[in-house]
């Protein structure tokens, strides 16, 4: 197939990409930096800069939409919040019209999303049938969505990623957390009961693939291990993978002073089940947090 990505020099496509080319695909990206992402990304990776120059999609069959700035890195002022929102929803909304302007459009399209759908819902079990609470991560994303699913038509699914907190080697959330172990003041943030729904990189990239290859597959997806684990769960299993204390709580009143509004990334969480993966078939991989930590962290030793 040749696949069109975006967002291919973040963590997710990364990882993805040497997958793709692997099992024989075609691999276009769309970069802002052709030089940066040539320096990146595998030579036999084409490049494209931007969709401005574009009519329509007619000669891919595949669209995976990974594009959007970092939600975590900054306070979310008014101007932040914006730019959060505009990275991911101007390129969505072109990608849609792109779509819709083929005479033989992509068969599917897997665009981006996240658990910050459902905002900040204590102690809910949730799976992708809940609705979301309505604070700026539910908004965010359910536009973000929406504009993927104006793609869809008889020739054309849609299928949506609710990714969790992505367990990777380098970078991601995960690079940010281990930063106080190492330093032996890691511990759990604020109460440490809130869930944090994560997922190991491979079963993210597996997931990605499984829902690219079963034609029937459409809607939205839970990108998420089907064990979420509470907050001083994660700092428990953090410290003893690296071997480092993780009794030192940080207050919710600090986090709220450094990050503002964004505080709820970290003081809030959602208990998120992948219900409609397990439900399609799909197998993880990685079940087990300390395994999954383990794995991760031996790697990035390497």
């Amino acid at each position: 197939m040749h696949i069109l990505i975006t967002g291919g020099t973040g963590l997710i496509g990364r990882h993805l990409i040497p997958r793709l080319l692997l099992l024989g695909h075609q691999v276009s990206v769309v970069t802002r930096d052709v030089a940066a992402a040539r320096e990146k990304l595998d030579a036999r990776v084409a490049l494209w800069s931007g969709l401005a120059q574009q009519q329509n999609l007619d000669g891919v069959d595949a669209v995976i939409n990974l594009a959007g700035e970092p939600i975590a890195d900054k306070r979310w002022t008014e101007q932040q919040k914006q730019r959060l929102c505009e990275s991911r929803w101007q390129i969505t909304e072109r990608i849609a019209s792109l779509i819709n302007a083929s005479q033989h459009p992509p068969r599917v399209l897997i665009s981006g999303s996240a658990t910050g759908y459902y905002g900040d819902t204590g102690e809910l079990v949730l799976t992708e049938e809940d609705k979301g609470q309505d604070e700026f991560t539910h908004q965010l994303c359910a536009r973000w969505e929406q504009l993927a699913l104006n793609a869809q038509s008889d020739r054309t699914r849609v299928c949506l990623l609710r990714t969790g907190v992505v367990l990777a080697s380098e970078g991601g959330a995960l690079g940010k957390m281990k930063l106080p172990f190492k330093l032996g003041v890691g511990g759990p943030i604020g109460s440490g009961k809130q869930y944090l729904p994560w997922i190991h990189i491979d079963d993210m990239i597996n997931a990605i693939i499984w829902l690219l290859d079963n034609d029937d597959l459409h809607g939205p997806f839970n990108m998420v291990s089907p064990y979420a684990v509470r907050n001083e769960q994660f700092a428990a299993t953090l410290g003893h993978v690296m071997h480092r204390p993780a009794f030192m709580r940080t207050p919710a009143s600090a986090i709220k002073m450094i990050m503002g509004e964004s505080a709820v990334l970290v003081l809030g969480g959602q208990h998120v089940l992948p219900k409609r993966l397990e439900a399609s078939g799909f197998g993880f991989r990685w079940y087990d947090l300390q395994e999954a930590l383990q794995d991760v962290i031996a790697k990035t030793s390497h």
